[in-house]
């Protein structure tokens, strides 16, 4: 998240003095992050602020509607999976490059930081008011969100959420029972071409616990995705699903140039494609750090995708 230094100091002092930047507010009980940093959090949060779609996904989940957060990434918006849900968050700016002019005017009492490791931009946002980072690295949701909850003073809905998940995924996995075992390709559509996401990926965790299976190359340590592949490297997507996602706006939103893709001979020679079993996704839903919200969404899309099938 870039800050633009000059905007930062002219801003800054007097953005403190207003009521809901009181460090005296803040006050409250002691915690360790997700990276190990120690923060006084306030009793009672009421001017949250998400730094990324999991805070935001996460908050909502847990009944805390945050004040702003950042757009999701390659997004003109917030996640479309999430819009109904958003209604009446502000927009902090993109996605990893919030306008601190607009952090300042939302005077925040808690700021959920995702992952954030940069500790000069955390020491920054930690002077308007007390910054998290909610998770760490590649850790899922599963074991991010009761931390969250805790700190929001909101566990009976974190244990909820995840029950219904849990639940939701054992019913969803007998009824894929014909399924089980087969492989599924999950790749991001970008402007240079497909890229599959790794081991590690959100989605990609949830297919295994559905019984299914992502093939070898895409089983590798990570939660983000491959470099762009090129018509000769295809081979590195087949599988017996293949599941494309696609931003809905901004960048990677090229419906024309994923289709050329379709109809390219070595594509149409890939097993899923030569099954019928080739699907589009919504990219900001399948191929990013999702949280409680986007996990029932994918598991809607399978159903809605694969059931017919098994």
């Amino acid at each position: 998240m870039k800050i633009n230094r000059r905007q930062w100091s002219l801003g800054l002092g007097a953005a403190l003095a207003l009521p809901g930047l009181s460090r005296a507010q803040t006050t409250g009980r002691q915690v360790q992050d997700a990276l190990g940093r120690s923060q006084v959090l306030p009793a009672q949060a009421q001017r949250v602020l998400a730094l990324s779609e999991r805070d935001l996904d996460a908050a909502l989940a847990l009944g805390l509607k945050p004040v702003a957060s950042t757009l999701g990434r390659a997004q003109l918006g917030f996640p479309p999976y999430l819009a109904g849900a958003a209604q009446g968050v502000l927009s902090l700016g993109q996605f990893a490059n919030p306008s601190m002019d607009r952090v300042l005017a939302a005077r925040p009492d808690l700021i959920l930081a995702g992952g954030l490791a940069d500790a000069k931009l955390f020491a920054q946002l930690e002077r308007v008011a007390p910054t998290v980072s909610t998770y760490r690295g590649t850790e899922p949701w599963t074991l991010s969100l009761p931390r969250l909850a805790d700190w929001l003073g909101r566990e009976q809905a974190g244990a909820e959420a995840l029950q219904r998940y849990q639940s939701r995924v054992a019913a969803l996995r007998q009824r894929l029972a014909a399924q089980q075992g087969r492989s599924v390709s999950l790749v991001r559509w970008t402007p240079q071409g497909p890229a599959y996401m790794k081991g590690q990926a959100f989605a990609g965790l949830l297919l295994g616990e559905l019984g299914l299976t992502r093939p070898p190359r895409q089983q590798e340590p990570g939660a983000g995705h491959s470099a762009p592949l090129s018509s000769e490297a295809l081979g590195e997507i087949d599988a017996d699903w293949l599941l494309i996602g696609m931003f809905g706006s901004g960048a990677g939103h090229e419906p024309q140039a994923l289709q050329a893709l379709l109809q390219q001979p070595g594509f149409r020679q890939l097993r899923a494609a030569r099954a019928g079993r080739v699907r589009q996704v919504d990219a900001a839903l399948w191929t990013v750090t999702g949280g409680p919200l986007a996990a029932m969404a994918v598991l809607d899309d399978v159903e809605r995708l694969m059931l017919a099938a098994a």
